[in-house]
């Protein structure tokens, strides 16, 4: 459960680094489709919140404190939908196909989501129904 919880909070972070690149580097693709900007620019508020809640519950854990299991769980929903809702818009519109480096980038994100997301709700399955 410590992995976990730290990794959960490892990944809040990074989404958060992640929406501070993104406004101030600018991590988008060279040749994005038009779509690409007003489909970005929905995420920052549930990103943040999903961010949030991954430190909040990986912290929870951390503590002993039972809430941290069910929130867990919300989370890795919302990780899973992140990265599967990214992961169908990636490919309809040629995002791996932009370049390595926004391949590397994106499917490691989307995998991330996905797998992560997975994990934590394998985790944790049977302790949320059974307390």
């Amino acid at each position: 459960m410590k992995t976990i919880s730290i990794l959960q909070i490892i990944t809040g972070g990074f989404i958060i680094l992640f929406w501070v690149a993104f406004f101030t580097v600018g991590l988008a693709p060279e040749n994005p489709p038009q779509c690409y900007f007003a489909y970005e620019h929905a995420f920052p508020l549930p990103d943040t919140l999903l961010a949030l809640l991954l430190i909040a519950s990986g912290s929870l854990v951390l503590k002993g404190k039972p809430l941290g299991k069910t929130l867990s769980l919300a989370a890795a929903g919302a990780l899973v939908f992140l990265g599967l809702l990214d992961f169908s818009f990636n490919i309809q519109n040629g995002i791996y196909t932009n370049s390595m480096m926004d391949l590397a980038l994106n499917a490691f994100i989307n995998v991330w989501c996905v797998a992560f997301g997975l994990a934590i709700i394998w985790r944790y399955r049977r302790q949320v129904v059974d307390s």
